[in-house]
């Protein structure tokens, strides 16, 4: 009964969220760091670089500029307004990992961000290989005994 009593007197006090723009601000963000992303590939192959190399480079720039921006505190305002739009699969992860790593700073860098880092990436790191390895299995499987 206390539970149903709290759950209308949260409802009655919570300010109602403006999901129409929350996701229009989410979808121009996370189209403009998509967008970024490809200029950034099509500027690597003008200058020269194959198709894969090109990728990692990518990858490589969008990672250091979203762990420069979220020590100087610039993501933090961005994803404030932009919500789930920052969340674009490789900016989302280097901030996550940033940003503990900013947070455990005065513990000091080896029992502080050295321990603490992997709080985020620990756990991605871990499953992502586990399910790559599992996969892997499934389609050898699927390919010699097909």
């Amino acid at each position: 009964m206390t539970g149903e009593l709290y759950r209308r007197y949260a409802e009655g006090r919570a300010r109602r969220s403006p999901l129409i723009r929350n996701c229009v601000k989410a979808f121009v963000v996370g189209g403009a760091i998509c967008a970024l992303g490809e200029a950034l590939r099509r500027g690597f192959l003008f200058l020269g670089a194959d198709r894969d190399t090109a990728g990692l480079l990518v990858s490589l720039t969008l990672i250091v500029m979203t762990a420069l921006f979220t020590g100087l505190g610039i993501f933090d305002k961005l994803a404030k307004h932009a919500g789930g739009g920052t969340l674009v699969p490789i900016t989302g992860f280097a901030n996550a990992v940033a940003a503990e790593a900013i947070d455990a700073k005065p513990e000091g860098y080896i029992l502080g961000v050295g321990a603490k880092i992997f709080t985020i990436a620990g756990p991605v790191i871990l499953y992502g290989t586990a399910a790559g390895t599992l996969w892997g299995l499934l389609y050898w499987f699927i390919l010699r005994f097909r």
